[in-house]
């Protein structure tokens, strides 16, 4: 391997916008790996960065490490990735992200109507109460915490 596919951890750091620690947490996890200098430097290859960016993708889509760990032990040990090598494992992903997509439009649609309205009903809350389930459990806010039950109190 050539020394000018080696970048250091600053380098790594720079170009991924992963603090240190967080390729050092990697690095023990097995999501990336580096080899040693003889001053014992950490010295990683180029192709780190590719492997960073979908665990930057993954994670913002809420894909748990084991899961993303499982995904980059699927690739090719003895090449780069290719396109095609990304786009296998991502299509795997693709129903979950339709999913998410499907229930933040439901609450975004539901919360202008909630906060909209600013009614905060609980009988007819589709957010807080759905079918007014809360109704068995008797008057008042029972779907509170009950420090926040308390009435207000007035001229503070």
């Amino acid at each position: 391997m050539d020394a000018s596919d080696l970048l250091t951890i600053g380098e790594i750091v720079e170009r991924s916008g992963f603090p240190h620690s967080a390729l050092r947490y990697y690095e023990r996890e097995g999501l990336i790996s580096a080899t040693r200098t003889s001053g014992n430097q950490r010295r990683y290859r180029r192709s780190v960065l590719r492997r960073l960016a979908f665990v930057r993708a993954a994670r913002s889509i809420g894909i748990g490490l084991d899961e993303v760990r499982a995904a980059l032990d699927a690739l090719p040990a003895d090449r780069t990735p290719t396109r095609a090598d990304w786009a296998r494992l991502s299509r795997s992903w693709r129903g979950r992200l339709d999913e998410q997509i499907q229930a933040l439009t439901a609450l975004r649609d539901g919360l202008d109507g909630c906060i909209g309205c600013g009614c905060l009903s609980m009988t007819t809350c589709r957010l807080v109460n759905p079918g007014d389930a809360a109704a068995a459990q008797g008057d008042g806010a029972r779907v509170l915490p009950p420090a926040l039950r308390r009435p207000p109190v007035h001229g503070r």
